[in-house]
């Protein structure tokens, strides 16, 4: 791992690239997983020379948006942003007390005004909050050998919290890039990737799907949050950060692959909702599944049937379609 790690440089020799891609998709090991991280997300250039200038510049970038715009957030135009913001952080995973340190939400709260106010299209929304969550942990435990989740980031030099804070932005940018519509007015590419989740589920599970049907559960009451969050509210942070390995690892990971992972994720509890006589029940289950002792292994059988499903109905013509 060191080794592909170290010699990533498509200058030099293109194939590290994707032999990275290749190795991260069933995982990546907890001390390459930071910088494996910036390079699958773009933010890392391949170019091993240019990595240090390029980090710099990057952090120095962040720090003047900072300087830029994080005093306006008193503004009147940009109040009900910072005040959604503010309300929002410290419901962000609230059973992990690193995400309760004051100076932790202060980090997360200029992260998102300034993605926010960098882009009008779509602003702040709420699921948003979630989505830098993984990206602060694994950069995080770059600098601490224990759990993070415990860990008082005060204890840190001012330097290396800036370099946490500037990485994590930019890699959470490079993710909403490729699913921003989700985001933006409506929210059209949720409501598009619901809907495609239940044409999926038809073909590929009838039970279940007459089941939702005769009970009238529809699938945006379950999974608009799945889609909204990328399933973080469901899933143990740990088994979210092995999950986002393989999101990165795969072409278009966030925006398409996901939707299969959802399908997956949903027939695993195939008994369970067949069990549910009730629309109550059923959405008391749907919003409550029990995955709190997830682990890799979990995840891993996870993601082999959302590749199995993606390879039987991705590539088919019409492939929702009965």
């Amino acid at each position: 791992w060191q080794l592909v790690t170290a010699q990533t440089d498509c200058r030099r020799a293109p194939c590290h690239c994707e032999e990275l891609r290749k190795y991260s998709w069933s995982g990546i090991p907890r001390e390459v997983r930071p910088v494996t991280w910036r390079l699958l997300s773009g933010y890392l250039p391949a170019n091993m020379e240019r990595r240090e200038t390029t980090l710099q510049r990057k952090r120095e970038e962040y720090y003047g948006f900072i300087k830029q715009y994080y005093d306006s957030r008193n503004e009147e135009h940009h109040q009900d942003t910072y005040r959604q913001i503010h309300i929002d952080i410290p419901r962000t995973n609230p059973l992990i007390p690193l995400f309760q340190q004051p100076s932790v939400q202060e980090i997360f709260e200029r992260i998102l005004f300034i993605w926010a106010i960098r882009h009008p299209a779509s602003g702040y929304v709420q699921g948003i909050n979630d989505l830098v969550t993984p990206f602060f942990v694994v950069f995080l435990s770059e600098h601490v050998e224990e759990d993070v989740e415990n860990f008082d980031v005060t204890t840190l030099s001012e330097e290396v919290q800036r370099n946490i804070e500037a990485d994590s932005f930019w890699c959470m940018s490079k993710l909403l890039d490729g699913i921003q519509d989700n985001y933006t007015f409506a929210q059209p590419g949720i409501q598009k990737k619901v809907k495609a989740l239940e044409e999926l589920v038809s073909r590929i599970d009838e039970q279940v799907h007459c089941h939702f049907r005769k009970y009238e559960v529809e699938y945006l009451q379950f999974a608009f949050r799945w889609m909204n969050n990328l399933l973080m509210r469901e899933l143990p942070l740990r088994c979210t950060i092995r999950l986002w390995d393989t999101y990165q690892a795969e072409p278009e990971g966030f925006s398409h692959f996901h939707l299969y992972v959802c399908a997956a994720f949903l027939i695993k509890w195939r008994k369970e909702i067949l069990d549910e006589e009730d629309f109550q029940g059923l959405l008391m289950l749907l919003q409550n599944l029990p995955t709190i002792h997830w682990g890799n292994e979990e995840v891993g059988l996870l993601l082999a049937e959302a590749y199995r499903l993606k390879y039987m109905f991705a590539d088919a013509p019409n492939h929702y379609r009965r």
